[in-house]
């Protein structure tokens, strides 16, 4: 959890300067504003919250540990699924950052009341590496955060924030 940490703060210290209406902004058709990736975020982190607390329900089987820091490469880009796409809906920080605050309260909650050997040995399948462990399913959430701050950050630069 200590990297989910570290980046949401980066994340939220990246974004603290800017204006509402900077931050939902799109920089062009097709590309996603910082806004919308920030709810992103926020739905990709409540997501897999729900569904890893439902997976505690079942018998899934170890699985190996898989290179999810392969999620860094940006040189390809991944479509969001439906669910996890944002809205065009205009969002004041304050808003996103108690929506932000809240899906990482319930993942420190999830953590802090599953067991190790519940998040080691537990898995759920994700939509490019396959089955990972809970445990990789954190450490996802921050690898996922960084990939969207490095986005954030281009968008900035491309709207001269």
């Amino acid at each position: 959890m200590e990297h989910n940490y570290k980046i949401r703060k980066e994340l939220l210290e990246s974004v603290s300067d800017l204006s509402d209406q900077q931050l939902n902004t799109t920089p062009e058709e097709g590309k996603w504003s910082i806004m919308q990736n920030l709810e992103h975020l926020y739905l990709m982190e409540k997501v897999v919250v729900q569904r890893m607390t439902q997976e505690l329900k079942y018998n899934t089987e170890p699985t190996s540990e898989v290179p999810i820091n392969m999620l860094l490469n940006r040189s390809k880009k991944i479509d969001a699924p439906e669910f996890l796409k944002p809205s065009n809906e205009f969002t004041s920080l304050k808003e996103m950052k108690s929506k932000l605050d809240e899906s990482r309260e319930a993942l420190i909650n999830f953590v802090s009341h599953t067991s190790e050997d519940d998040l080691a040995n537990r898995a759920m399948a994700h939509r490019l590496f396959g089955m990972l462990s809970l445990k990789q399913w954190v450490k996802l959430i921050g690898y996922h955060e960084q990939r969207h701050l490095e986005q954030i950050e281009e968008v900035k630069q491309a709207m001269q924030f």
